[in-house]
């Protein structure tokens, strides 16, 4: 990712020398597409085995196939989990294992996903007509995705 970063900054470098003067509104814009893209690097923050604390160490990749789209994270140390992807509106299941993803809302654009001892913050679209439990009176309890 480091990569492609430098080369639209090098690539809008090049073009604005060509024409002897620089053009503050393509560094601009080439440094909002650089950040941008350093945002969504595919890294999550996680809180593996238990830890307390969640860091950004945790990486994502989809994989889209028959059955839908699989989403796989992975570890620092290795380890991963897959997850299908659900167009029920329930998030996500976990694909494998025997251990069922729970899924809570956390914040607007941000799902928690707890599967055993380990934890992901993971962006998502939330339908804006969706109630979470405190809005409609239950008590609040993580929706329950599993396999």
């Amino acid at each position: 990712m480091p990569m492609r970063i430098s080369r639209v900054v090098a690539l809008t470098l090049l073009l604005t020398a060509c024409e002897n003067r620089p053009d503050n509104a393509v560094l601009a814009e080439a440094e909002q597409r650089a950040a941008a893209e350093a945002v969504d690097d595919g890294r999550i923050e996680c809180a593996i085995d238990g830890e307390s604390n969640f860091t950004r160490d945790c990486y994502t990749e989809r994989l889209s196939g028959e059955g839908g789209v699989t989403m796989i994270i992975r570890h620092p140390d290795g380890g991963f989990r897959r997850f299908n992807i659900l167009t029920d509106g329930h998030g996500l299941e976990a694909a494998d294992g025997f251990d069922k993803a729970s899924v809570s809302i956390v914040e607007d654009g941000k799902i928690l996903v707890s599967v055993g001892p380990d934890r992901y913050l993971l962006p998502a679209q939330i339908k804006s007509n969706a109630k979470t439990a405190t809005e409609s009176g239950q008590p609040e309890e993580p929706a329950q995705a599993g396999n």
